[in-house]
């Protein structure tokens, strides 16, 4: 009975799925509304699963109605492969579902354009879309954690002004602008996500294979992945440079 009633509360329809179900209902468009939404819930069961397979948390499934929002209670510094599984398993699903439903002779033109619109929108580099997760999980692999996350941000906004320069319709517009304030929101967490970052690298012994040596004491330079030592006069290891951060009891270097 507890896991049901966890479960339940688990998932959560956005007040936007409503009022776009409303205004498919007056216009006339119901019916691909469900196609849609049918398909994006193919899409989050991709990400489900693999989260499932890794043993993931899952914190909260938004329904909205340009897509899903799978939000997961996990450490930052989880392993970069699980995450860029877990994010090109939903367009996967999706390209699944496609094949599927093509040799079993039920594809129409209508849910060909629309799996291709939601895939193709998935992709694009914007927050929290599928496309921006793995950008910000290519860049980590390249560049430091807290470039790659402002890099991501960046990259994030200009997309979204170059779409708002075109004309769509009602639903994308609400789309774009539910996309926006995800996209601000995470600027103004920048900071918070970066200690976060840190914190969990203090707290938890986490198994990094590689290591990477940085001159100095220069914190943005840590990456995931990977363990640090840090050289100013000898070495000194990543945990003995955080524990003086965090530890209120030491004075900061």
């Amino acid at each position: 009975m507890e896991k049901k009633l966890n479960m339940k509360n688990i998932f959560k329809i956005h007040i936007l799925y409503y009022i776009v179900a409303i205004i498919t209902i007056l216009t006339g468009r119901f019916k691909d509304f469900i196609i849609i939404n049918t398909i994006i819930l193919f899409h989050e069961l991709g990400h489900i699963s693999m989260a499932l397979y890794f043993k993931w948390k899952i914190k909260k499934i938004v329904l909205l109605p340009f897509g899903g929002l799978t939000i997961f209670d996990e450490y930052i510094n989880r392993p970069i492969k699980e995450e860029l599984l877990i994010a090109i398993m939903g367009p996967i699903y999706q390209i699944i579902l496609y094949i599927f439903l093509f040799c079993i002779h039920i594809m129409t033109s209508k849910i060909k354009e629309y799996n291709l619109l939601i895939l193709v929108f998935n992709l694009l580099p914007i927050i929290p879309l599928d496309g921006s997760k793995i950008l910000n999980l290519i860049l980590n692999k390249v560049f430091c954690f807290k470039y790659s996350h402002m890099i991501s941000i960046v990259i994030s906004l200009i997309s979204i002004i170059l779409l708002i320069l075109y004309r769509f319709n009602l639903v994308i517009y609400m789309a774009l602008m539910f996309l926006l304030i995800k996209t601000l929101k995470e600027f103004k967490e920048h900071k918070y996500t970066f200690n976060k970052f840190l914190f969990e690298r203090y707290l938890y012994k986490f198994n990094f294979k590689k290591t990477k040596k940085i001159n100095g004491i220069n914190l943005n330079k840590m990456m995931r992945d990977k363990k640090h030592l840090f050289y100013k006069n000898h070495y000194i290891t990543e945990y003995e440079i955080l524990k003086k951060k965090f530890d209120k009891k030491s004075s900061m270097w």
